[in-house]
């Protein structure tokens, strides 16, 4: 049951993802330009739009700088590295379910404000340290457990946010843009970082790091709270943690999409370790050729994200889209394993890349969508920790079979169980579904 507000905002959504007749007159690739970027007709996530674009290029930075400040610091110590990246990822384990709470109980806008001045703060601190010469590595340690902390409370904050710039008819191509302009960075950021360390130094990095991030907050305050589409906040009460897991235990439908989100991103998106090791230890080339694979691998999340954002126009993403680009996935990832050449192994990711992006977008869509408004918070947070939660598994799993079954084998296995798992978890789906038609 709709409440009066809520009637009204669906209305108007309704009203706003009609076409218009100038547009039902427009040329094709016109049409097709609106479909690609329909989200971007709210002015309030424009504004957003164009911070995160500026923003996660920094992010990029920041993150090849810190790596490579750690190894100056410890004499490219990998260990230390290691330690490094496990600090900043530990926080998502620990406060991504009550990051969820703290969405649905207050407003997104004004808590996402502040942890950007919070991670900020970190790029800021770190930059000054670094330029005047009292840099040491715990500082570099404490602030990257501090920087984890705010990343993990900001992103499912972040992911359901999303909804309520756009619309429930515009989440679809709002969570795809995001994913283009997240891989967009991830290609343009490593380069700039690479040149400007070697230009002006880490310091100098993250002090731009910390300027760039400055784009999200005013698109932020730019914004008009009166034009979101606010979801309803709960009140704080004890027990609501327990009650928004509960909630997902009761909903068989979301309770299939965590669990192949599970999988694939545990066992099947290794690719930040299997990379590496496949450039070293297969390939026997250098660093460069690392990062060419790394950048081949975004060309792909890049393309599949910008396709799906295009295909969101035709409505809701389907269960059966998100199993199908699983199993496409799983099956390419086993297909990159066996190329023979370091050519033909590079120019196979692309595909992998494309199919993973179609996965995930769906796959946050569905949940997105499927869930009641006062309790997506809470539901996105249990999403991100299964999502990036099992990735101390996969990092482990990826070193023990590398250095048991080669280099080539994380590609085969993961491949394997993610298809598996795509097919276990769509038949089970359909047997459920029959079921309850029967009943």
């Amino acid at each position: 049951m709709l409440t009066g507000s809520g009637a009204a905002r669906d209305k108007r959504d309704k009203r706003r993802s009609k076409p218009t007749r100038s547009t039902r007159t427009d040329k094709p690739a016109t049409r097709g330009l609106r479909a690609t970027f329909g989200s971007l007709a709210e002015r309030n996530y424009r504004l957003f739009f164009t911070g995160q674009v500026v923003s996660n290029i920094g992010i990029w930075m920041q993150r090849i700088a810190q790596d490579w400040l750690v190894f100056t610091l410890t004499g490219n110590d990998p260990m230390a590295l290691g330690i490094a990246a496990a600090l900043q990822f530990v926080p998502t384990l620990l406060f991504s379910l009550w990051a969820g709470v703290l969405a649905d109980r207050l407003d997104k806008r004004k808590l996402l404000i502040g942890l950007r001045f919070g991670i900020l703060g970190c790029a800021l601190v770190l930059g000054l340290l670094d330029i005047t010469g009292l840099v040491q590595l715990w500082q570099v340690y404490l602030l990257c457990v501090v920087l984890g902390t705010f990343s993990a409370v900001e992103t499912p904050v972040r992911q359901s946010f999303v909804i309520e710039m756009v619309g429930r008819d515009q989440v679809p191509n709002a969570v795809a843009l995001n994913s283009a302009i997240f891989n967009l960075a991830r290609i343009v950021g490593p380069a700039v970082a690479g040149f400007t360390i070697t230009w002006i130094g880490t310091g100098w990095v993250f002090l731009v790091t910390a300027v760039l991030t400055v784009a999200v907050i005013i698109g932020l305050l730019l914004m008009d709270p009166a034009k979101l589409y606010r979801s309803p906040q709960v009140d704080r009460e004890p027990g609501q943690l327990r009650e928004g897991l509960r909630y997902v235990r009761g909903r068989p439908d979301i309770r299939a999409v965590l669990a192949l989100v599970f999988f694939v991103s545990t066992f099947g998106m290794t690719f930040f370790t299997s990379l590496a090791i496949a450039a070293a230890n297969v390939f026997g080339r250098d660093a460069d050729s690392y990062g060419l694979l790394s950048t081949l691998l975004a060309v792909g999340t890049l393309t599949g994200a910008i396709v799906a954002a295009r295909r969101s126009a035709k409505g809701k993403p389907r269960l059966r889209l998100m199993f199908a680009a699983a199993l496409l996935f799983g099956l390419l990832e086993i297909v990159v394993g066996v190329m023979p050449s370091y050519l033909a192994f590079g120019l196979a990711l692309i595909p992998v890349g494309a199919a993973l992006m179609t996965f995930t977008t769906a796959a946050n869509s569905t949940v997105q969508l499927a869930v009641s408004p006062e309790m997506r918070g809470r539901v996105m947070g249990l999403y991100m920790l299964v999502f990036l939660g099992g990735n101390p598994i996969g990092g482990l799993l990826t070193g023990w079979l590398a250095d048991t079954f080669g280099g080539r084998s994380p590609f085969l296995v993961g491949g394997a169980i993610a298809a598996l798992a795509a097919i276990v978890v769509a038949t089970h789906t359909y047997l459920r579904g029959r079921k309850r038609a029967r009943v």
